[in-house]
């Protein structure tokens, strides 16, 4: 069961740091439990494992493709790999790797994919990945996930430790903004109502829920009832939910970190297509590469801004 975060403020403990030390501690209780990393140990803070568990991870070096074929052949023999590093890479360098070792041969693998989109930052355009969701959605079996907030990645990576099956958890590195309460366990494949309304429904994921909240303050001021809804898992999307929300409200925008193709709104527009029609607008990256910037800069240069939902959401009102 979820709980709602009352105020708005940034989580306590970076991402990264998150998941090292959540990761430590199932590995300390779990001796399946292995750590993968492609010469990011330092910038994922998994040094700490190396520290305290030097027999329990492996840094492969700059050779994505190469430990995606290690992490498979680990869960051959009994082992739960956990493969950490940048969502470019372990996306797009990796992709024949996921297929052949990972989901086509049904192992049991995780995929830490961080720097999301634009919250790769200043290592720029071949670091930042705007296609990745797509990349993964379309292979059988997977199940493909952008967590929102600490309190959630953190439960995400307990249940997934115990749960078999390729998992891709997409997320940032740095400190989130906070959604959730301490405490909070989700259900994969069930996507949160956060806010509800009866107006418009904003469905968004990873770094744009916290702006599509904002986006339904502003809407509240023009005299508008928006409801949100966190769709953190990606595949299997909750159609359920959709459905309910397009038939309450008609209207639905799609608010996502990533190209808005073949990503979260290609995924709502595929369950509102062949069950309930209702009017929508896409919010995410539009046939663009990324660069080098700060979060802000890169919010508002790619039009993800609660002010863009807003935009969006006024023009379907």
């Amino acid at each position: 069961m979820y709980k709602i975060c009352s105020e708005r403020k940034k989580d306590d403990m970076e991402m990264r740091k998150i998941y090292s030390t959540t990761l430590l501690e199932l590995m300390k209780k779990d001796e399946r439990i292995v750590a993968l990393e492609a010469d990011l140990m330092g910038s994922m803070s998994t040094d700490i494992i190396q520290k305290e568990l030097p027999g329990r991870i492996i840094n492969g070096g700059i050779m994505e493709a190469h430990i995606a074929g290690m992490a498979g052949g680990m869960s051959i023999a009994g082992k739960v790999p956990f493969f950490h590093t940048f969502t470019a890479f372990a996306s797009r360098r990796c992709f024949d790797q996921l297929f052949m070792s990972i989901s086509y041969q049904k192992n049991n693998v995780k995929i830490i994919a961080s720097d999301a989109g634009i919250t790769a930052v200043h290592n720029g355009g071949t670091h930042m990945s705007f296609e990745d969701m797509g990349i993964v959605r379309g292979l059988a079996g997977a199940v493909v996930l952008e967590v929102t907030d600490g309190v959630m990645f953190k439960n995400i990576i307990e249940q997934v430790a115990q749960t078999e099956g390729f998992h891709w958890i997409r997320t940032m590195r740095k400190n989130a903004e906070k959604i959730y309460e301490d405490g909070s366990v989700f259900e994969i494949g069930k996507g949160n109502v956060v806010k509800d309304g009866s107006d418009i429904t904003l469905i968004a994921n990873g770094i744009m829920v916290s702006e599509a909240l904002k986006a339904a303050d502003m809407l509240k001021e023009k005299g508008y009832n928006a409801a949100v809804i966190d769709m953190f898992t990606l595949k299997p999307i909750d159609k359920d939910l959709i459905i309910k929300y397009a038939e309450k409200t008609g209207k639905i925008v799609t608010c996502e970190n990533h190209s808005i193709h073949n990503g979260l709104g290609s995924a709502v527009a595929e369950v509102l297509a062949e069950n309930y029609p209702a009017k929508m607008r896409r919010v995410g990256v539009k046939e663009r590469y990324g660069q080098v910037g700060t979060l802000d800069y890169l919010m508002k240069e790619y039009e993800l801004t609660a002010e863009d939902i807003c935009k969006n959401a006024l023009e379907l009102l």
